[in-house]
């Protein structure tokens, strides 16, 4: 199976969202922009958070398997997906790339 690198690219925050419809939290993400970790196994990597994980899961898995090329052609490097968390008021944005 292929290793498969996430790296965090960019967090967006909703201020307006949050306003509207959040209640008020103290903590939300520790992941920072440039964090990276590797897949072993198409497995969640120590340290990833885990409701991030289960938005990149599918592909992660996909890609250690050898299969890539999702929605034939959406990414340049057919063997890499661009994916974000599922917080929809401040979702991170992850790039999942095979490295062997």
């Amino acid at each position: 199976m292929n290793k498969v690198r996430i790296t965090a690219i960019r967090q967006t925050v909703y201020e307006d969202l949050m306003a509207q419809y959040e209640n008020p939290i103290e903590h939300t993400c520790d992941v920072s922009a440039g964090e990276q970790w590797v897949s072993a196994n198409g497995k969640r990597p120590e340290g990833m958070c885990p409701s991030a994980w289960e938005s990149m899961r599918p592909f992660v898995e996909s890609l250690a398997k050898g299969e890539g090329n999702f929605f034939d052609g959406w990414m340049k490097n057919p063997m890499s997906a661009m994916i974000s968390c599922n917080d929809g008021f401040r979702p991170f944005s992850f790039y999942i790339e095979v490295i062997e």
